[in-house]
Order: C-alpha cells, then structure tokens, then sequence
C-alpha cells in the first residue's frame, strides 16, 4: 500500500484509559494515555466514574498528543476513534469529541474495532519486521479471549473464542480470591517469577475446536483455596508465590495449547500476540518457546500496545483510510 504522506489523529476511549495518538502513515509521532486510578478501591472498572473521567481528561490528552506530535490541528487529514466494543458511557466520550473535532476541521471519520486495532498494532512501524499474510494472533485481554486468522488486514476469520469468561478476567479474579489487589495481572506476573510452576494442578475444561472455557478453572481454584484454608488458616501468605506461578501456568498453557493446534492445522508459520494479556512475561516467554520449537516467528508487541491506547487505532484507521473506508457522522458507538 502506498500513500502520501497521511495524518492521522487517533481516539480511544473504550474502557478506563483516554488516550489520543497522532501518526503520520504507519509512523507514530505521539501516543498520550490518561490511566484512571479511581478504580483501584472498587476492585474493577466502575461505568459511571469512568464516563465522568473521560470528559475531564479528553480534551487535555488530544492537545498533549498534537503538541508532543509537532503539527498544527490543520494538518491532520482524518479522525479514527474507537466506536467499540466497550463501556457505553467511555466510548460516548470519544465518540463525541471525534465526531465534533472533525466537523470543526471539515475532515473525514474512520470508526474503528477495538478488537481490531489491538491485532492491527503490530504494524505500527518501529523498524523491525512486521507479520506477514496469513497469520495467527492470540487476542488476550480482561474482556476478549480469541484465536484470529488475519489473511488480510480486515479479512480477519475467528476460529475460537471463549465461551464464556475471558482469560484476563479469570488471572483478576485469582488475584481477587488471594487479595492481591486490583489490577491483579501484573501481581500475579510478578509474584509468579518466585514461585514453582508445577506446585500444584488445577482442572482445565475439554472443550471442542479452538473454543476456551474459563470458569471451570476459576471454580478449581477457588474451591482448592477453600480445601486448603481449612487445614492452614495461613496458605495462601504462605505459599503466594507458587499459588500465582501454578495459576499462571494453567491459564497460559491452555492459551497457547489451542493457539498451537491452530498453527499447525491452518499450515501458518507465523504466530502474535495482542491484548492487555500479551503483556505477562510467562506468555510471552511461553509463545517464544513453541514458536522457536516449530521454527515459527513470533511478534510479541511492544508493552506501550498491550494495553488500551490510541496509537493502536491510528493504525487501524490509516488502512481504513487508504481504503477510503469513512464513517458517517450518524453511526453509535456499540457495546459488544
């Protein structure tokens, strides 16, 4: 694809992070994130408080990204936001300001998938190689656990999807169960590079095709935590480290376990990662090890695109734009 020379101003708002980018073709000039910490106490994402949190930091977080993007509102040639899926009220935010600010400026929209756009991430240009046609992503985060199958940039086939929880909300509730706080993932991650893997076992479910369950090793856990506590009052203080190396494992090997099978069964050589999970470092150790063992090449993103940021929808909006695909002023945002 080839084009001349494009501006990209990027929107994404979809659940607890404002986040605005400006990238120029497939080159990123500035990627701005607003974290919202009021959550922390509730223990998860609160709809109402992120809304409100968005509308404070939305117009703060665009001027900082124009600013450390060196160009002028002028220059920008089109506006990509997220449209969904995500919190209602979050996207209504970016949503809005995307469909005002491109008016004011009399330039084009592009609406963009936020599932997409965490795939779509991996073309971001940093210098070094991007994944070629056909190839197999693992999509890994608290909400969305899928095995895609991208032949093309948006001709993408779903080959497996959870059933019913997501493999990050299954790492966040363990943590919840050990009281490690919220977000639990990057405490399990760390703690479990103290532990023993292999300490102790819990059940995975047998589920057809590519499809993932999550809640049974949920209820394995938890019911394992309840045996235990009974006799020592004290084991999970006691035996933290190896709790979260165990889970950790459990969950990322019956990631990568299907993500394999779908590698060898669709003849790919080529295997990524891409999520707020993609970010834990035994899954990224893990995908390395089978993709080496195969003599596959794998493409972990960098951690600034594991999670929810806006530099990962400019790029889905730049193939869009190439495309001429332009969204009306009219569309919603949706929620799943």
């Amino acid at each position: 694809m080839q084009s001349i020379m494009t501006t990209i101003l990027a929107i994404e708002s979809s659940c607890d992070d404002t986040s605005a980018a400006v990238l120029r073709d497939d080159r990123l000039l500035s990627n701005v994130i607003a974290s919202q910490k009021v959550h922390e106490q509730y223990g998860g994402v609160v709809p109402e408080l992120a809304s409100r949190a968005h509308q404070q930091n939305i117009i703060p977080v665009v001027d900082a990204a124009i600013r450390q993007a060196g160009i002028s509102k002028e220059e920008i040639d089109a506006v990509g936001f997220t449209r969904g899926p995500g919190l209602l009220g979050s996207l209504l935010v970016g949503v809005s300001f995307a469909k005002s600010f491109a008016t004011a400026l009399g330039k084009p929209l592009i609406e963009v998938n936020h599932l997409q756009a965490h795939v779509l991430s991996h073309f971001i240009d940093r210098g070094d190689p991007k994944p070629q046609f056909p190839f197999i992503c693992l999509l890994v985060s608290g909400g969305h656990t899928q095995i895609l199958l991208l032949r093309d940039y948006f001709d993408i086939e779903c080959l497996g999807t959870t059933i019913d929880d997501a493999a990050g909300e299954a790492i966040d509730k363990a943590a919840k169960i050990m009281d490690l706080g919220y977000p639990g993932g990057p405490v399990i991650d760390r703690l479990a590079k103290e532990g023993n893997p292999d300490a102790y076992k819990f059940a995975t479910p047998h589920i057809e095709g590519y499809n993932y369950s999550f809640s049974g090793i949920k209820t394995s856990f938890l019911y394992f935590l309840r045996d235990r506590l009974k006799e020592e009052p004290n084991f999970i203080e006691e035996h933290k480290a190896d709790l979260c190396a165990s889970i950790q494992k459990t969950i990322v090997s019956f990631l990568l376990k299907k993500v394999e099978r779908a590698a060898i069964d669709h003849k790919v050589r080529q295997v990524a990662i891409a999520g707020g999970v993609s970010a834990n470092s035994f899954l990224r150790s893990e995908l390395q090890r089978i993709c080496d063992k195969h003599h596959w090449r794998a493409f972990i993103p960098p951690f600034q695109f594991c999670t929810d940021n806006a530099a990962m929808v400019g790029i889905a909006a730049y193939f869009k734009y190439l495309k001429g695909d332009f969204a009306d002023i009219s569309l919603p945002p949706y929620t799943r």
